[in-house]
């Protein structure tokens, strides 16, 4: 693709146009995602970043497709329990299947917002949702909570009096301990109304690679840390887990039979859900 965009002809006329906004000499924690899933829509400085993650932890975007599986797989047992609302936070590039079409398959009367930091995931999943009246997309950090639950995208979209999806899918681990991540997951929670759910996913500093992807992801991005299971575990305080709890990605309700021991691009990904009581 160059470094442009291939799919800016949904929403322009010109297939070289790129929005203002779009600095494409940074690396955004979206497109770089996107690389690691083998996607198109990224720049050079983004595949960079991939490329070098992939040189220090060799699990050839394994990793990447593992989180993706289990937020497929968790949108579809929200669905199934219920659950008919959806606020995807830190959502990324619509890429495969997305939250609002596993959603919308088992409940077509389902709610989607999606939120990301990124103008170019807005741009593009505004392309893709041009004429679905369900799903809603805006640009926002997860790092100001109150932006997020207050937009009148999302608080006057989805309903707070009932219950709520709340999807934070490999983000939570591009906060440092000095921004607390623990008090913002926690605002996030407060606003639940009890039926909800939270299915959270994070790096895990269980295989020593770990480190090196995140030294690589620091240098290069910026942001990305790996946790240890307890640490994760506690993004939950105060929501009853889900069998089989806080897991290794793959491990989480799976749909095939899981080879043990998992390899690299299984064990550098845990998380799981939880429902408010």
């Amino acid at each position: 693709m160059g470094d442009r965009v291939g799919n800016w002809n949904w929403t322009h006329r010109d297939p070289d146009y790129l929005p203002p906004e779009i600095d494409t000499t940074k690396p955004s924690i979206a497109r770089v995602y996107d690389a690691f899933l083998g996607g198109k829509d990224n720049f050079a400085v983004d595949r960079a970043v991939a490329t070098e993650g992939m040189r220090h932890f060799p699990d050839r975007g394994e990793g990447a497709r593992n989180n993706r599986a289990m937020l497929f797989r968790g949108v579809k047992y929200m669905a199934e329990q219920g659950i008919d609302q959806f606020l995807d936070i830190g959502s990324g590039l619509p890429t495969m299947d997305n939250t609002h079409s596993v959603a919308q398959r088992i409940n077509p009367a389902a709610k989607v917002v999606y939120v990301d930091n990124d103008p170019i995931v807005l741009a593009h999943a505004r392309a893709i949702l041009q004429t679905d009246e369900r799903t809603r997309v805006i640009t926002a950090d997860l790092r100001e909570p109150e932006v997020i639950l207050d937009h009148p995208e999302v608080d006057g979209f989805l309903d707070f009096s009932r219950p709520i999806g709340l999807l934070l899918v490999a983000v939570v681990h591009h906060l440092a301990d000095a921004e607390d991540p623990n008090g913002l997951v926690d605002t996030y929670k407060a606003r639940l109304a009890p039926g909800s759910y939270m299915q959270l996913t994070h790096f895990c500093s269980c295989a020593p690679e770990m480190r090196e992807l995140e030294a690589v992801l620091l240098q290069m991005l910026g942001t990305g840390r790996a946790r240890d299971m307890p640490e994760i575990v506690r993004f939950f305080d105060g929501l009853d887990l889900v069998e089989p709890g806080v897991v290794h990605v793959p491990e989480w309700r799976p749909e095939e039979p899981v080879s043990h021991p998992l390899d690299l691009g299984g064990v550098c990904v845990a998380g799981g859900i939880g429902r408010k009581a």
